[in-house]
């Protein structure tokens, strides 16, 4: 078979080829509706205004240094509220629940000196998530739990200093053993999936696939892939420089199950380059913005209320761009109701179809 008719046959039916040995029932679910994916779990938390003592509860109440914002730690020291956001977010609607494990890598938690607690951290985490996901699941509506795999904050392709182009604060192989060994532990947590998300520099994220790809081969688990970039501005590229075509070809090698855009831009912004990835992806198509842009004088920190973000993801629907949709920061629990409920109806993206002469 020559490689594009092997590409349009693989094209054409992107999750029946894959063996998943969890979360094995997503894929039927993406190609008879549009999936929900939760909101923003660091927003959700602003609202229990937690202070110092809250973060660090009993077992840390005398760590030599301020904790506060470490959000992933909150799965150790307040796992009732981490429980409590997910079993909103699964009242609301969402398919698909994220574990509270975006800053959960030693790369990430270093910055609090807490980097041996990563691995505990994502275990907990998936062991929260999955027990709401288990109490909100029926025979029609399974719910799944994605471990979620943050960028870190730091990155391997662009230097920390003005002046030494070449310098950098991390390296590949460092973010390798940091991303399996939160991968690993999201697995042994009862996680379905991953999610590798918010995106900004391809060589972190390429690093998180070959994690996963060795973790797979060590354990002889398959699990479905969602990855997910973000990009900065109104350049349309991902801020180590990537268009969306370029960022999409770098990394489909991994075979994900869906692949999109989520935070940075509110869904009014994003949607010419979810529109550009529709037409390419051979694969689902995920898009979860934020709430707007930024307004610290917002109670979210974003302006745009449930009707609006949910209005806006409905004309994505509607024009055939998307089978995955949800929230980024700013969003809470009523924004995943109005997405749900406005894309109830709505048929998901086909690929190869309406996009297919244009790809």
């Amino acid at each position: 078979m020559n490689q594009p008719a092997a590409q349009a046959s693989h094209a054409s039916r992107p999750a029946a080829d894959a063996k998943y040995t969890r979360g094995a029932a997503l894929p039927a679910q993406l190609a008879s509706r549009i999936v929900i994916l939760d909101g923003a779990m660091g927003t959700m938390i602003q609202r229990y205004k937690l202070d110092e003592a809250a973060y660090r509860g009993e077992r840390f109440k005398d760590y030599p240094r301020d904790i506060k914002g470490n959000n992933e730690l909150l799965s150790l020291t307040q796992p009732q509220i981490i429980s409590e956001i997910h079993e909103q977010y699964l009242a609301a609607g969402a398919d698909i629940i994220e574990t509270n494990t975006f800053g959960a890598t030693t790369v990430a938690q270093d910055d609090y000196g807490m980097g041996e607690l990563a691995v505990e951290m994502n275990v907990e985490s998936a062991k929260l998530a999955r027990a709401a996901c288990d109490k909100y699941s029926t025979p029609d509506k399974p719910r799944f739990v994605a471990g979620a795999i943050g960028p870190t904050p730091k990155t391997a392709s662009i230097s920390p200093d003005v002046n030494d182009p070449g310098a950098r604060n991390v390296t590949f192989e460092e973010l390798r053993h940091a991303y399996y060994e939160q991968a690993k532990a999201l697995m042994d947590g009862g996680c379905d999936l991953f999610l590798v998300e918010t995106i900004f520099d391809t060589l972190n994220a390429k690093a998180a696939l070959f994690a996963l790809d060795q973790l797979f081969e060590d354990t002889g688990e398959n699990l479905p892939i969602m990855i997910s970039g973000t990009v900065t501005d109104a350049s349309g590229r991902i801020l180590s420089g990537q268009t969306v075509e370029a960022f999409w070809n770098s990394l489909r090698h991994a075979k994900p199950l869906t692949f999109g855009l989520n935070c940075a831009l509110g869904a009014a912004l994003m949607r010419p380059y979810i529109a550009e990835l529709a037409k390419l992806c051979d694969t689902y198509v995920s898009c979860y913005p934020n709430a707007g842009l930024p307004n610290p004088m917002s109670d979210t920190g974003f302006d745009e209320l449930p009707a609006d973000t949910s209005g806006l993801l409905k004309e994505f629907a509607s024009a055939g761009l998307v089978n995955v949709a949800g929230g980024c920061c700013g969003t809470t629990p009523e924004h995943i109701a109005a997405i749900a409920k406005a894309l109830a109806e709505i048929k998901p993206r086909r690929w190869p179809g309406q996009y297919r002469d244009a790809a």
